[in-house]
Order: structure tokens, then sequence, then C-alpha cells
């Protein structure tokens, strides 16, 4: 059967702004999800991709569900749930943008362990999670269940994408990102995911302190200062810049999804879904790697709401510098 890259966690209503004279005069609805557009980037970018999660048996679920099939990602082991789906509003404040959330006891909170499919373990080269699935309800257990008996026999990725406002068991949270972290060959940070886990770090000191927390690679991005890889390579620390690509900026949502993505795709065509396969890739191939990733959230920059770019496109857009 066919290897998936397989991405698990939240899946929901983004209802992005319509603004008119600076003011916001309504919402427009479009899927989102940190890891539902972590597995839409890889579908588009040629990766056979899976989606394991709950959505609501109401209008938002059935309109997520149609959504992935679109995108031609497996929706196997995507469940039905009595619960409501999960709504997420979004607006800018100070040029960032703001998020007010609408999740409790909604259907992508309530995954079990028992909910894991026996496929998932079979056939998953890869396992991609947020630390926004780590927050409510049941999923956390189920997340960390899936990640720690995947650990070692496919590629466990992290993004942390802290949401302060929604975290309300500070120590609680704490703890699980650790075992998240303690379970991830891959882990992504953002400057502003730093700013929360350890307020006045350096964030590229914070990075390094991480590679020897469990991660094989781990890439911090750093918005318009571009990204660094950090891995160790024969006994020593490497840390691998790459610049960001200057575009014309139409919104920053789903950029950080779109690189990891990105990143993930280019890691996929090399071979590269194991912790020993990240530590064997050349220099050159994983400042290529994370050059991709770059490429492909500077395009999703360019366009509303989280709207990754295709394969061709990506290439294109690298051809072109």
């Amino acid at each position: 059967m066919k290897r998936l890259l397989v991405c698990l966690g939240e899946i929901l209503i983004d209802f992005l702004p319509l603004e008119e004279d600076g003011e916001v005069t309504g919402f427009a609805l479009h899927p989102g999800g940190g890891p539902y557009n972590v597995a839409v980037g890889l579908a588009r970018l040629g990766q056979p991709t899976a989606f394991v999660s709950k959505v609501g048996a109401d209008f938002f679920g059935r309109r997520l569900r149609r959504a992935v099939r679109a995108e031609g990602i497996d929706d196997t082991w995507l469940l039905d749930s009595p619960a409501p789906t999960t709504l997420a509003f979004v607006a800018h404040e100070d040029g960032e943008p703001a998020f007010t959330f609408y999740g409790e006891g909604t259907a992508d909170t309530l995954l079990t362990t028992e909910d894991l499919p026996p496929g998932l373990f079979e056939r998953a080269s890869l396992l991609h999670i947020g630390g926004i699935s780590l927050l409510r309800g049941s999923t956390p257990a189920a997340v960390l269940a899936a990640a720690e008996r995947l650990h070692g026999h496919a590629l466990v990725s992290l993004d942390i994408n802290v949401r302060p406002k929604l975290v309300r068991d500070e120590p609680a949270y704490r703890a699980t990102i650790a075992r998240a972290v303690a379970a991830s060959d891959l882990l992504k940070l953002s400057a502003a995911d730093v700013a929360w886990l350890a307020p006045g770090a350096d964030p590229a000191a914070y990075a390094r302190e991480q590679v020897a927390a469990g991660p094989a690679l781990v890439a911090l991005t750093r918005g318009g200062d571009g990204v660094t890889g950090l891995r160790r390579r024969d006994g020593a620390l490497e840390a691998i810049d790459v610049p960001t690509f200057p575009v014309a900026v139409a919104d920053t949502v789903g950029a950080g999804d779109a690189f990891t993505a990105g990143l993930l795709a280019a890691l996929a065509e090399r071979g590269a879904l194991s912790r020993p396969a990240i530590a064997a890739l050349p220099t050159e191939e994983l400042q290529d790697c994370l050059r991709f990733g770059a490429a492909t959230a500077a395009i999703a920059c360019t366009r509303p709401g989280a709207n990754p770019p295709r394969r061709d496109e990506v290439a294109a857009f690298l051809a072109e510098r």
C-alpha cells in the first residue's frame, strides 16, 4: 500500500475579514486549521496525503469534508461527530492577525485514542501535528499517543503555533508541549512562539536548546528575516540560514503552515522522512529544502487567506530567482 503523509489535528472554519475603509464589514468563510492547511499544502505539492480528525455533522462539517476531498486528501480517517464544528474569526489589529475561537466541546477537540485507526500506524511515513490540537478536550491525549507510538517509525513533525489567548491551564499546556517536543523529529518554531514559551529569550538560543530536547531538525522562522534550520551533524550543531523572498504581502495567515508543507514536501522528495535521513542529508540539500519551504510561504503571503501554492508555481517562483 502507498505510504502516506498524515496530518492530525484541528480542522475548522476560518471567517476572514472583509474590510471597507479600514473597517471590518463582514467575514468570508474558508476551511482552516494548522494541520489542515499543511495537508492542503502537501497535497498541492504532489504528496500522497491523509487527514485524521473529527468534523461536525453540520453545514460547516460537510463543507470541510468537501474541501478535504476537493484537494485530493484521503478523508478515510476523518470522522463525523454529533458535536459542532470549530469556528474561528480572524481580523487584523496593529498589522497582526487577531483570532477569536469558538471551540469548546467541538468536533475536532473530541478525538480519542480509540479513534486512532490501525492503518495510521501501518501506512504513515510522516505525522504532522500542531500545538492548538494539544489544548482542549480528548484530542491532546490522542495526538500524543499517535506521536509517541509513531516516534522512531515515521517522521513526526510538530508546529507549536502558540495561541496565548486559548491557553487556560498554562502549567499543564507547557507539560503537554514538552511531551510533544520530545516525541517530535522536526520542530517548527516562530519568534512569536518563543516569546511565549520563554519570555525574553533569544529565539536563536532557544531553538538551539530544543535540538537537545529531542528533534533532529528545528526550523526557526523569523518572518521577513528568513528561516534558520538547526540540527546535530557529526557531533556538532549545524545552523543553516535561508533568507526570505521579498514579495508584495497580501496576508500572512497560513504562511507558517505553507512553509511547513513546503519543507516537508521537499524532504519527502529526497526520501528524508526519518531521523537518520535528516542527519545524513548534505548541507546543500537541507538548505534547498528550507529554501523551498520559504518560497512556498512567500507565495502564500501574496494571497488572501491560507492558500498554499502548487508544485509548478513554486518551481516557477524559484526559477525566476
